[in-house]
This record gives structure tokens, C-alpha cells and sequence, in this order.
């Protein structure tokens, strides 16, 4: 009897130190679980079928469902996809999440003889592979963000979607689509899609503050899904407001790749004019004063005409030297940098025909005749003069018949001289409507003394 009490009580106090090791266990991924899922979310589920979504299952996208499935991993597409194809779109890119971490991923593709690309994605839970030499696909790992600057984050891998989900900008792309076509969706997102609305994933003010580039983000997706040209909430404005200072850590290379997004689409004079209210130009290489009448302007008259996203953006400014600050912010290319010092220091230019002054510039111009045309339509575009911008852009470029080779054999030295000649030689032939050959214009060089044309 004795021994009997002594065991139970063996018991119990074993049952004792499990139960208070489950509580702290439970407890320590109770505080862990609330500090990682910010965002209140409640799961909606649906069945996804149609054309697009059918037409994505190339034998490439079947293969890496079913290698996946053989080694035990989950895999559903992620973002842009999810929302595309709720939008019978047929997707751009399909993007995938897996709950399977980069070096079970690396182990997997490796013992298949999968080819993996390009590893810099890795440290975040990216890997990228090409299946049968035809198609890349970029995977990433489910994450968590552990700590984030307003620029990068320190992430760590979960196996937990909602967890993934919860830490994604808008609620438009925090969705995931499985393979069986089923849509799972924790924020409301597939709402908002068919109300047009942008809405931040949770609080924006505490979302915009993990990577500052998601105010511009939601301008961009504002202009590509919104059915009214500045209808915003209230609260995200506010938060856009008291945030724009943060645009500044931002690199200008990711800035400009969004920025021209949000020229290039829908209600671009609105939003980039809500921006500048909201006093984001500084924080992105614009001027402190940018010159928003002339903006109004050139957004409504060339609206039929899709100017460039930097003739739109050239218009806030007056000068060159606004034009190399801004330059100098967001790392323009050479070719956009040309352009808008180009439409600055060409925007008045007027002639007659009018069309003559830009038939000079295609070859006084040094930078390729082809570009210059290009520019030459854009400054067209900016005035707003459509049929101008019709006949100069259906134009066909002749060649110039004489080049400075020809020039140099018949006794002319390389330096100032040679390149007025071939100016003056140009202008003459420009005169002719393009007709003068090469013979006509050296014989006509010839008959002047010392080439003096």
C-alpha cells in the first residue's frame, strides 16, 4: 500500500513538471506568435478556376509542383500572380512561396539536376532555378520579419503562412494561390481587389516604417487598380504624411524604378500631385517648389499621346541644374538624364515649317539620330501638338550622305573647321528636303573656296 502511494505521488509530481513545462513552452510561442502577427487576419478560402488560371500549367510549372510534392514541401504562388489572375489577367511572372528553407531547396534541386541561377536572393529566402532551359522561377521561403530598418530586413524562415502573409505590404498581395486552385486569402485581399480599394496590410503607419518604399508602393498600386483618381483613406494619407521624411533612406535607384511605374499609369497627374502635397517631393530629388501649373499642363495635353514617364516628370522642373540634382537622387539612366535636359533646353523651340527646327536637331544633335528623334517626339508630346507629333514620329530618317571620312580624304583636317563645314553640308541637304546626293553636296563643297559653304 505504501509503495503504491509512493509511485502515485511519483506520478504527480512528474505530471507537475510536464504541465509546467508545457505552460512556459505554450507561453513562450504565445508571446512570440503575438509579437510576429501583427495584422489581425482572418482566412478566406476559394476555389479559383478559369482560362488564365488553367493556362499557367506548362510542363515547367507542372514539374515543379510535382517535385515538390515528391519531397514533401508546400508550394502555392504568391503576389502579383494571385492578383492578376483574380483580375483574368493572364500573370507576367509567377512567383512562388514554399515552406521548404533555401538549403532543403538547394539539396532537392541538387539531387534532381535542376539548375539554379543567380544566389544573391538566398540570405532572404530566395532561390531561383530554369526548368528544361525554357522558363526561371523564383521561390522563396516562407519568412518573418525579426527587425527592419525603414529600409531592409532581418528575416527568419517559418513554415507558417499566415505568418508570411502578415508581414506582405497591401492586402492585394498578401494572397496565395495553391496548385489545386484554391485562394487563400487572410487580410481581405480578393475584397479590396473587386472594390478597388489599396488598403496596407494591419496598421500603415507601422507597415510604411518597415520599408519606407511602400508609400510609393501604394501610389503605384493606387494608379494600377483605383477607379477614382484620388480617393484615398484618410488615415493612409496621414501616415503617408508623417512618414515622407523616411523616402530619404531609400536608395534612388529603387525609387526611380517605382516612381516612373506610377508616371507611366493611371491618374498620374493626381497622384504624383497628392504626393507633392503630402510633401514627398524633396525626400525624392524633386524641388522644394516643383513647377506643379506647368505639371497640370503637360499631364492634360498629352494625356492621348503616353509620354515618357521623365516628360511627365520633366515638367516640375525649370533648369538644368534642377534636372542633375534630381539625377544625382534617383540615378536616372544616361538616356532618361539626356532626355529631360534635352526637352529643358528644347521645349520652346519654333519654326517654320515647324517642323524644320527638329529636323535640324536630329543631325546637329551628338547623341545617335535615333535617340534624338525619339526626344524630338517627346518635346511634341510635352506641347501637346498631336499632329506634329504624328508626322515627325512617322517620319523615316534618311542617312546623311557625307561623312567626315569623305571629308578628310578630300584634304580637310579633324578640328572646328571640318565641323562647321559638315554642319552648313547638313542644313543645305535638310534644305533639299533630303534629296541632295553625296556627289551634289561635295560638288557644292567644291565650288565654294576653301569649303566654305
Amino acid at each position: 500500500m505504501l509503495l503504491m502511494k509512493i509511485s502515485l505521488l511519483k506520478q504527480i509530481l512528474h505530471i507537475r513538471q510536464f504541465l509546467s513545462v508545457s505552460i512556459r513552452y505554450t507561453a513562450i510561442n504565445l508571446k512570440l506568435s503575438t509579437a510576429v502577427k501583427r495584422p489581425d487576419s482572418k482566412l478566406n478560402t476559394m476555389k479559383l478556376d478559369s482560362p488564365q488560371f488553367h493556362a499557367i500549367f506548362t510542363p515547367e510549372v507542372n514539374g515543379l509542383s510535382e517535385l515538390f510534392q515528391k519531397y514533401g514541401y508546400g508550394l502555392r504562388m504568391a503576389g502579383g500572380a494571385v492578383r492578376d489572375l483574380l483580375m483574368h489577367k493572364h500573370p507576367e511572372d509567377l512567383d512562388f512561396a514554399t515552406t521548404a528553407t533555401p538549403e532543403e531547396m538547394k539539396k532537392m534541386f541538387g539531387a534532381e539536376g535542376i539548375r539554379m541561377l543567380h544566389r544573391k536572393g538566398e540570405a532572404h529566402g530566395t532561390v531561383t532555378i530554369r526548368l528544361n532551359d525554357k522558363q526561371n522561377f523564383e521561390i522563396t521561403t516562407l519568412r518573418i520579419d525579426t527587425s527592419t530598418d525603414g529600409r531592409h530586413a532581418e528575416v527568419k524562415f517559418t513554415t507558417d503562412w499566415e505568418l508570411d502573409a502578415g508581414r506582405r505590404d497591401l492586402t492585394i498581395n498578401a494572397m496565395f494561390l495553391g496548385l489545386d486552385g484554391t485562394i487563400y486569402d487572410y487580410f481581405n485581399g480578393k475584397k479590396d481587389l473587386e472594390d478597388k480599394c489599396i488598403r496596407f496590410v494591419g496598421d500603415p503607419n507601422g507597415r510604411i516604417q518597415e520599408d519606407y518604399l511602400r508609400i510609393l508602393r501604394y501610389f503605384r498600386f493606387y494608379g494600377r487598380i483605383a477607379s477614382q483618381p484620388d480617393c484615398h483613406d484618410i488615415q493612409i494619407l496621414e501616415a503617408i504624411r508623417s512618414n515622407a521624411e523616411g523616402l530619404g533612406k531609400i536608395s534612388g535607384e529603387r525609387i526611380w524604378m517605382e516612381l516612373k511605374k506610377i508616371l507611366s499609369g493611371n491618374y498620374a497627374k493626381e497622384i504624383m500631385l497628392r504626393m507633392i502635397d503630402l510633401g514627398i517631393a524633396p525626400f525624392i530629388g524633386l524641388p522644394e517648389n516643383p513647377n506643379i501649373n506647368e505639371y497640370k499642363e503637360v499631364c492634360e495635353r498629352s494625356y492621348s499621346m503616353k509620354p515618357h514617364p521623365v516628360t511627365r516628370l520633366t515638367a516640375l522642373l525649370t533648369t538644368e541644374d534642377e534636372v542633375q540634382s534630381l539625377h544625382s537622387r534617383i540615378k536616372f539612366s544616361k538616356y532618361d538624364r539626356d532626355l529631360s535636359l534635352f526637352i529643358i533646353n528644347n521645349k520652346t523651340l519654333v519654326g517654320k515649317p515647324p517642323l524644320r527646327p527638329f529636323i535640324y536637331l536630329l543631325f546637329q544633335s551628338k547623341s545617335k539620330v535615333s535617340d534624338t528623334h525619339e526626344w524630338c517626339c517627346e518635346i511634341l508630346k510635352y506641347r501637346g501638338e498631336l499632329c506634329l507629333w504624328k508626322e515627325l514620329s512617322e517620319l523615316k530618317i534618311p542617312k546623311f550622305p557625307v561623312s567626315g571620312h569623305i571629308l578628310v580624304e578630300k584634304g580637310l583636317k579633324p578640328g572646328p573647321e571640318m565641323t562647321n563645314i559638315m554642319t552648313n553640308l547638313k542644313n543645305i541637304w535638310i534644305d533639299s528636303n533630303f534629296k541632295m546626293t553625296k556627289e551634289e553636296l561635295l560638288d557644292y563643297l567644291d565650288k565654294n573656296t576653301h569649303g566654305d559653304c
